[in-house]
């Protein structure tokens, strides 16, 4: 039986949610098929196992005593598998007995925000060379920065809202331009930090006070921040995308119900759902047959513009006339089940579905020439310069 390391946590301020979104995946896995372990990256960025880690009731508590900090090193024993060693450097103590290495054979990173998803992480399950499911490095990293992100939807002729952007020191150095040229933009403006997910650090300015102080929320979470225009009474649209390369297919479309703005945090995530992803949401959304196709084809063209795979979900904006594109979610909390199932795919064949695609997108990828073997050291002459 294969072991899946479930990768949960990590030093972002969306640590809580991906304690949900990986326990999901956790009770919702196929175990004849796999046998998973939860992986949980604390808060100071420590890699932690133990069977108590796949309880809620663990984290609810902080009741970590018998959790052992592991280490990842890459087993070049063992091809394609990631190893976790008990750190050397901590004393053994009276839990000796429990501190025994993990051997992962396929990770799922169940993280969402910056250090996690990112391609933070992703690097360091490249470097192990071990398959894990959604996206690479590069997509990850797209996925994650907003204002890159929106670049190569620009350069695919996806329809955006018009926005601007710039960094901390820049905004430092020169207040007013930066002001003067989100106002060119139009009020009412919604600001936001361009590295972070959940609607944290977003707010709404209708008026230049509101402005200045909204830029200062987002620098207080990013260097480098978005002003966007906000449409009026706009409808928020979520589509998921599953596959790998240009093999894709779109889930059936969403509306939050209740969405105004933007979905605050606690929106998202402290609704009452006790998990589910269900409560607050009209599936499918009720939209013309047209629309939602449109929606349907933008959504794969985006995951496919940023090399996306496994699930992600993206996000638009409809004002009942014009379609815009927000923004790209590529590890999406409680990887979108919640869209698959009315589409016909249900929980555990989805992470089933995720880890195949993370094996076929590993498989592919080890074909790559990666060492060229030439003795250009020996040849080279000591000191020369070209």
């Amino acid at each position: 039986m294969k072991k899946v390391g479930i990768i949960i946590g990590g030093k972002t301020v969306e640590h809580e949610v991906s304690i949900i979104t990986g326990l999901q995946i956790y009770d919702n896995i196929d175990r004849t098929k796999y046998q998973p372990f939860v992986i949980y990256i604390d808060k100071k960025g420590r890699w932690n196992i133990g069977e108590k880690l796949g309880d809620i009731k663990t984290y609810q508590s902080k009741s970590f005593e018998g959790v052992t900090e592991v280490i990842p090193w890459q087993n070049f024993d063992k091809k394609n598998t990631l190893t976790l060693h008990p750190n050397p450097d901590l004393k053994q103590g009276i839990f000796a007995k429990k501190r025994e290495k993990l051997e992962v054979e396929v990770a799922i990173p169940a993280v969402h925000g910056t250090s996690v998803e990112d391609g933070a992480l992703q690097g360091i399950l490249e470097s192990c060379g071990v398959p894990y499911c959604f996206t690479g490095v590069k997509a990850s990293a797209l996925g994650m920065d907003k204002v890159s992100m929106k670049k190569v939807f620009y350069a695919e002729n996806l329809p955006m809202v018009d926005h601007i952007w710039f960094y901390r020191s820049q905004y430092r150095n020169n207040q007013n331009i930066y002001i003067e040229k989100s106002e060119a933009i139009g009020y009412p403006l919604i600001v936001k930090p361009a590295n972070l997910g959940s609607s944290v650090g977003i707010s709404k300015a209708t008026n230049q006070e509101e402005l200045k102080e909204s830029i200062e929320v987002a620098l207080s979470y990013d260097k480098k921040i978005m002003v966007e225009q906000c449409i009026e009474n706009p409808r928020e649209i979520n589509c998921a995308v599953l596959g790998y390369e240009d093999q894709v297919e779109a889930s059936l479309c969403e509306e939050p119900i209740g969405w105004e703005d933007f979905l605050k945090y606690e929106d998202k995530y402290m609704n009452g759902s006790k998990g589910k992803g269900t409560e607050k949401r009209i599936i499918p959304a009720d939209l013309p047959e047209e629309v939602s196709q449109r929606i349907r084809e933008m959504a794969k063209k985006a995951f496919i513009a940023i090399d996306a795979s496994g699930t992600s979900r993206v996000d638009f904006l409809y004002d009942n006339k014009n379609i815009y594109v927000n923004e790209i979610n590529t590890i999406p909390g409680s990887i979108s089940f919640y869209l698959w199932e009315p589409s016909g795919l249900p929980f555990k064949e989805l992470i089933t579905r995720l880890i195949e695609i993370a094996e076929k997108r590993y498989e592919d990828e080890s074909q790559n020439i990666n060492s060229y073997d030439i003795d250009l050291l020996n040849n080279m002459s000591k000191g020369a310069k070209n």
